[in-house]
């Protein structure tokens, strides 16, 4: 036990050892700093100033996802675009996003009932930025397993397009990112 114990104390440690580690460390510390990484809220800064309006257009045979929409883009001002959504008079930046409702593909069927869909989705986002107007429509496709029960196929039915409208508006942020990358690269940012 004593070999042990006298082999492995910090008296005895290789000095490789020491440096080895010293230098990965090193290393691992110049990768991170120099990279250049920015998060995505400095790139969206370069398209949208801080204060920004929010306004949803939804079809009228599925009013239930109003909310979820609007709630999900002021989530994105606050969390992503680290601004504020006010009213659009106060604005100087607008998004109005269409939602014309979904489409339902039947997938799979047991025993006479729909147990697979396929949900796609078509979501318009108007903006108003600082480069000026702009328009982006992006489709989405989700699927969702549904029970045999006609009592659950509705809850699960919106909840697989509300997953397909979350990938919608992610898909909508990391477009805005881009457009404020380019922006900033052509004006020597």
């Amino acid at each position: 036990m004593f070999a042990l114990n006298h082999r492995f104390s910090k008296k005895n440690k290789p000095k490789f050892f020491t440096l080895h580690s010293s230098l990965f460390t090193l290393l691992l510390l110049f990768a991170v700093t120099a990279c250049g990484y920015k998060p995505s809220s400095h790139a969206i800064k370069n398209s949208f100033s801080e204060n920004v309006s929010v306004e949803v257009v939804v079809d009228r045979v599925e009013p239930e996802n109003a909310p979820f929409i609007r709630d999900e883009m002021n989530r994105m001002v606050y969390t992503r675009f680290k601004g504020r959504v006010v009213p659009k008079g106060v604005a100087q930046n607008h998004i109005r996003i269409t939602y014309d409702g979904s489409t339902l593909t039947p997938l799979s069927y047991r025993d006479g009932y729909v147990t697979r869909y396929q949900v796609n989705l078509s979501v318009k986002f108007e903006m108003v930025t600082k480069q000026g107007k702009e328009s982006k429509t992006i489709q989405t496709i989700d699927e969702a397993d549904f029970h045999e029960s006609s009592l659950d196929a509705s809850t699960l039915r919106i909840e697989a397009i509300r997953r397909g409208l979350a990938k919608a508006m992610d898909e909508f942020l990391a477009y805005v990112s881009a457009k404020g990358t380019l922006s900033a690269k052509a004006s020597g940012d």
